[in-house]
């Protein structure tokens, strides 16, 4: 498993953002120029400041070195380049080359640990900003000025008469070119990280306004509308200010957040407010702390304000999704309150959350409507119509959605009426996805759509396992045509296979550095858990048409033990009996355990007879492999014996003793009458093989001493006869 990518740029991991959320291909980083290429470039730019000329490979010279931002360093003596050919009067620069100017310095301040420039940077900056007329100030412009005036602001050796004059002018800018910036939201994406890095200034100077600006870009009369990847951005950009604002103790910007949730401006725009709130919940539930409750309920009632206008607006459930604004609104609400962490119950969000299940999650009255409106000739409108849907964020975090009923919503009765409409949720979806097979998986459509249909219902039914709660005979048929389908085609199980989600996104959270250190329960992720048991059940189906880079691709150089824990079980529930990925697991583990154990001394009795320190974690993998004995099927438990008898013969008598009584406690307290004979038997042996001199001689197998009755008893075709 390749490491998650750590971003350096604040409008970097914005952007990863909505490109994971939407599961596009491509990288947010920057490509890369050879060293060559980039040291040339900067020649090219020394040649233009002495010959006081900028021509066309000038102006390649930068994109070259733009290009390049993730590799980048851009040293002071390079800073005093561009600011010499910035202030100079003899050069005529030519429009697209400021915004590449502009970046340079970016990179220039947010790489550069301390410098005595930052003051002089804004002197000769401030001027260039006023100077360029509103015509000449184009949208990249406007966003990478933002962006750079905010990195200055951030940055520590600025004065604060410095930061203060930056911030200033950042706020202007926003206000004149956000109607044009947020139209793109790769543009929109560095203004946002601007105004973050402004809002983590240590001048509280706009602190109120920035934030104001931030809630009244969208909705205005022929600005910006809105989109949800925007919304997603700005709920994770306010997260990552409150969570520096909360580690430092920002009160005085603490309390200043809480009076703007308390107090929205009607110019405010609702979307953008939910998800500044949500923003806010997320570093609070993150960081752990129970100091800041008066915070959390001042967000929550901001949400459950917004959730009953929209319900009030939308008349409950008459309404149909089919207003933009409306179902933007509704949009956003589900997704803050699914990546917002635990919630307190409130009746309006629940009537909201179900809306957005109905309207946005499955919109299939819509798409109903639709397709009875319109002749089969204009189909293909809707069909696209729907494929964008099953790529989007709300249909991918159903789940997550869905999900919010166990922290939000309280009451058995409440909980049994809500259930009603996840199961009928499900039920259209199976319905639907059953007739598409019926039409889809025939003679008449080319192999190619079948594959392809066959991969996507079978990602849609892991996205929404965590909503089955009945056996549907609609299921089990949809599920046998298309894994039928998939498995006569190895580049179709290897589409499968590469749709499970990555074990980085399972175990983790991402974003910046300094909220990887809080930890994510994946464990108790129920929306998670359910999907990944949809996987192992579908793929034992066709793992013999996998070839075996698929699995080098996803396996991770470091896993956590509660991660193979948790693989290891789930592989010997799911698995078919007698599988060879079982028999792996168990020779791989005793292995690991054999090698930990070995690399520590056996003179230290007190260290043995604790299992503590360094015998740490050989006692857990051992702890594995004897809870596997109830638990691997009976094709595999003769193996498994065989291999924990070679390792605890070899164990020295005071760390095999606790094991040996460990080992007699599990068996007796066992009620599993089909193994428990064998086991009984076969620790018997153990004993008196632990009870010899075993440094005298080589350890025998157990299981090879034992009787012929005892083997015998152990074989799947026998048992049920000598028992």
């Amino acid at each position: 498993m390749a490491k998650q990518p750590q971003y350096f740029f604040l409008e970097e991991w914005l952007r990863s953002i909505i490109v994971i959320g939407s599961n596009k291909s491509g990288s947010v980083h920057s490509s890369s120029s050879s060293a060559q290429a980039i040291i040339q470039a900067w020649a090219n730019l020394r040649d233009s400041f002495q010959h006081q000329a900028f021509h066309t490979h000038h102006l390649q010279a930068l994109r070259i070195l733009v290009s390049s931002q993730a590799n980048l360093y851009v040293a002071d003596p390079q800073a005093k380049l561009i600011f010499s050919i910035l202030s100079s009067q003899s050069l005529s620069l030519p429009q697209e080359s400021y915004p590449l100017f502009l970046r340079l310095l970016y990179i220039w301040v947010r790489k550069a640990r301390q410098t005595s420039l930052v003051d002089s940077a804004i002197e000769i900056l401030l001027p260039l900003f006023s100077q360029q007329s509103q015509a000449d100030k184009n949208s990249l412009f406007f966003s990478e000025g933002i962006l750079l005036l905010g990195a200055l602001s951030f940055h520590t050796s600025a004065s604060e008469k410095s930061k203060g004059l930056c911030l200033e002018l950042l706020c202007k800018l926003l206000e004149e070119g956000c109607r044009y910036i947020f139209l793109s939201d790769e543009l929109a994406s560095s203004a946002l990280a601007g105004a973050g890095y402004a809002l983590t200034s240590s001048v509280s100077t706009c602190f109120r306004r920035t934030l104001d600006i931030l809630l009244t870009i969208w909705g205005q009369e022929g600005g910006p509308s809105g989109s949800i990847s925007q919304g997603l951005m700005l709920l994770h950009l306010i997260e990552w200010v409150m969570s520096s604002l909360l580690n430092l103790r920002s009160l005085d910007k603490i309390d200043l957040v809480k009076e703007l949730l308390e107090n929205v401006n009607p110019t405010h725009c609702s979307f953008a407010v939910v998800m500044a709130a949500a923003g806010l919940l997320r570093a609070i539930n993150r960081s752990g702390s129970s100091g800041f409750m008066h915070l959390k309920n001042s967000a929550e009632e901001r949400i459950e304000i917004v959730a009953r206008d929209f319900v009030s607006i939308t008349k409950g459930f008459d309404y149909n999704g089919n207003h933009p604004r409306v179902s933007l609104l509704s949009q956003c609400i589900a997704l803050a309150l699914a990546r917002s962490g635990s919630v307190s119950y409130r009746s309006s969000v629940l009537v909201s959350l179900a809306l957005a299940l109905l309207t946005e999650v499955f919109p299939l009255l819509c798409i109903y409507n639709k397709v009875l409106k319109f002749p089969e000739e204009n189909w293909t409108a809707v069909l696209d119509e729907i494929k964008k849907h099953l790529s989007s964020v709300i249909f991918k975090e159903a789940g997550a959605i869905t999900g919010k009923g166990d922290a939000c919503w309280q009451g058995d009765k409440l909980i049994r009426e809500t259930e009603k409409i996840a199961e009928s949720a499900f039920l259209m979806v199976v319905v639907f996805a059953l007739g598409v097979t019926k039409h889809r998986l025939d003679t008449r459509t080319n192999r190619e759509t079948q594959l392809e249909v066959s991969v996507r219902i079978l990602v849609s039914f892991s996205c929404m396992e965590y909503f089955r709660r009945m056996r549907l005979p609609e299921y089990m048929d949809t599920i046998r045509a298309v894994i039928v389908s998939v498995q006569e085609h190895g580049s179709a199980c290897v589409a499968f296979v590469e749709s499970i989600p990555s074990y980085n996104d399972l175990i983790n959270h991402n974003g910046p550095l300094h909220l990887q250190k809080v930890e994510y329960m994946w464990s108790s992720d129920e929306v998670q858990t359910a999907r990944i048991i949809f996987y192992m059940r579908v793929i034992p189906t066709c793992v013999d048409r996998l070839p075996a880079s698929v699995f080098k691709k996803g396996y991770p150089g470091i896993t956590p033990f509660d991660g193979v824990a948790s693989g290891v079980g789930a592989i010997v529930r799911h698995l078919p009996a007698g599988s060879p990925a079982i028999f792996y697991c168990i020779h791989s583990l005793v292995e690991k355990a054999t090698s930990l154990s070995n690399s520590v001394s056996s003179h230290d009795s007190d260290l043995w007879k604790n299992w503590e320190g360094e015998l740490e974690p050989s006692k857990k993998v051992l702890d594995l492999l004897l809870r596997l004995l109830a638990l691997v099927d009976i094709q595999v438990l003769p193996s498994l014996m065989k291999l924990l008898a070679q390792l605890i013969v070899r164990l020295p008598v005071s760390g095999r003793d606790i094991l040996l009584n460990q080992l007699y406690q599990q068996i007796a307290d066992s009620d599993d009458v089909i193994r428990k004979p064998a086991l009984v038997s076969w620790l018997q042996s153990l004993l008196y093989l632990s009870s010899q001199d075993t440094d005298k001689r080589k350890p025998k197998l157990v299981v090879e001493m034992a009787s012929p009755e005892i083997v015998g008893s152990i074989s799947l075709n026998r048992i049920s006869a000598r028992l």
